[in-house]
């Protein structure tokens, strides 16, 4: 029996979510039948001390002496045991850092959205691809079983030819208060908004069933609505729907309002996806669905059970299976999320942008490296 392949993480940036990724990495595959495979976290880097870079190791259960820290990205991505690069910097900040990983010859998973605009992907998918090394959006929720499951059921004609996905990520906050000017949700300067943040999980959804599952993709034609938050002029609620050949996605998304205020699932199913045979639907959060059910005619079996499919930890561990098989057969992307569907979900948001007067510092939206 061979080994399982052993890939080993640096992580750029160590805040929230590099946490819940970095414990992730630390599970046993085998437990979620990934036994071909191994991940091992060999360094962290933060852009401020070696000490909170230390911290952020120790916080996540990394072994005393297994892994190098770093104070600067740079020392970071030229440390030689590394293979890849987890890059968790806010989203104002994937372009220049992703660039930084690959011009030091590094594979990268980059958190998403993957950069402010489709130009910059497109630079960062030009420059992975001239120095064959593999890249990929982390869009997390693709990789879940459950939402494999659910493409399944779409292919097998289950629920008939789906016409229309209706998508909603929206938590109800009191925006004034909830964040300070400065925080990354509502910072322009960080590409705050509602769009950047929480709708791109509504769009996954769209797209990896109407764009996803067809043979011949093509990015939609959009119309969209935006509502600004006044504080900042980022984006607070906001609806796009996208106008494919043959179906029509909504994705909806906001700060200020909630799909499930309650928390107790009664603001109904988070995403709803019609076919000419019936539906299914999949509870809230969309980001992280832990159940679905699909429903026919009544004299077809009617509304199904609630399907549930929980996993350990944050759930994360998949999106970085799906990395490690791919760098082991020798590929530049996953299937699961390819360049190509990453820069047509970014032309779509670039267009709501446009449509809703929403601009970026050209500071960040620039494309010069």
């Amino acid at each position: 029996m061979s080994s399982p392949f052993e890939l080993k993480w640096g992580i750029l940036g160590c805040g929230w979510i590099a946490s819940v990724f970095t414990k992730d990495l630390l599970l046993d595959p085998a437990n979620r039948g990934a036994g071909d495979i191994k991940h091992t976290v060999v360094a962290a880097g933060t852009s401020s001390s070696v000490p909170r870079a230390e911290k952020f190791l120790s916080d996540c259960g990394v072994p005393e002496g297994t892994a190098a820290a770093y104070g600067t990205y740079e020392s970071l991505v030229n440390d030689p045991n590394v293979d890849i690069i987890y890059v968790a910097t806010p989203h104002s900040h994937h372009f220049p850092h992703v660039l930084l990983a690959l011009n030091a010859g590094k594979h990268v998973l980059c958190e998403k959205p993957f950069t402010v605009n489709a130009d910059q992907a497109k630079i960062l998918f030009d420059v992975a691809k001239q120095k064959n090394l593999f890249i990929m959006e982390a869009v997390w929720t693709r990789f879940f079983p459950l939402s494999i499951e659910v493409r399944e059921l779409v292919k097998s004609g289950k629920i008939g030819e789906v016409k229309r996905v209706l998508s909603d990520l929206s938590l109800l906050n009191e925006v004034e208060t909830a964040f300070p000017p400065e925080n990354r949700m509502v910072n322009m300067d960080l590409a705050g908004g509602a769009l950047l943040d929480l709708g791109v999980y509504s769009l996954t959804w769209v797209f990896q069933i109407l764009y996803h599952l067809d043979e011949n993709p093509k990015t939609p034609k959009v119309v969209s609505h935006v509502q600004k938050y006044g504080g900042t002029g980022c984006d607070e609620t906001t609806t796009v729907v996208c106008q494919f050949e043959k179906s029509t996605g909504i994705a909806m998304t906001s700060f200020r309002v909630g799909q499930d205020v309650d928390g107790e699932g009664t603001g109904g199913p988070a995403i709803r996806i019609y076919g000419t045979k019936g539906e299914i639907q999949v509870a809230h959060p969309a980001y992280k669905p832990v159940k679905y059910r699909v429903i026919l005619r009544k004299e077809e079996g009617g509304a199904g059970e609630w399907i549930e499919k929980k996993d350990e930890g944050g759930s994360m561990y998949w999106q970085a299976d799906g990395c490690a098989r791919a760098i082991r057969d020798g590929k530049l992307e996953c299937e699961v999320m390819p360049w190509k569907e990453t820069v047509s979900v970014m032309e779509v948001m670039d267009e709501t942008r446009r449509q809703g007067d929403l601009k970026y510092p050209e500071a960040i939206e620039s494309t010069a490296h």
